[in-house]
């Protein structure tokens, strides 16, 4: 009976042992997908900044060529992908078709535009 008890300790040591090994991974992973939840803070564009990207949209849209849009918006980055079909500054909307659909965009919330060639 001693010899019994022995071997169940050995086991359950060996099991939280292992359970312990196996365990701080996910814990870890989960505090970096914490800190990805946090909201960004809005990048500040200047004048210049500014300008770039309505020149890269309106080259994009001569072009027809692709391009990935970067937005912000309520503290989160977006990447968009598709190609520039029209840009409405009258109502403030920026149309483009991605590989499923034409989408809108509202041109105040991008923060970057890159010409994918």
């Amino acid at each position: 009976m001693k010899i019994n008890q022995q071997l169940r300790v050995i086991k359950d040591r060996g099991t939280i042992k292992w359970q312990g090994m196996l365990l701080n991974e996910p814990v870890k992973t989960r505090g970096e997908e914490v800190e990805e939840d946090k909201p960004m803070p809005q990048p500040k564009l200047d004048a210049y900044d500014l300008q770039l990207i309505q020149e890269e949209l309106e080259s994009a849209l001569k072009r027809r060529c692709n391009v990935i849009i970067h937005t912000w918006k309520e503290g989160k980055v977006t990447r968009h992908y598709g190609t520039i079909l029209s840009i409405d500054r009258d109502a403030c909307i920026l149309t483009y078709a991605d590989p499923f659909k034409d989408r809108t965009l509202n041109p105040d919330e991008i923060v970057s535009v890159n010409i994918v060639e």
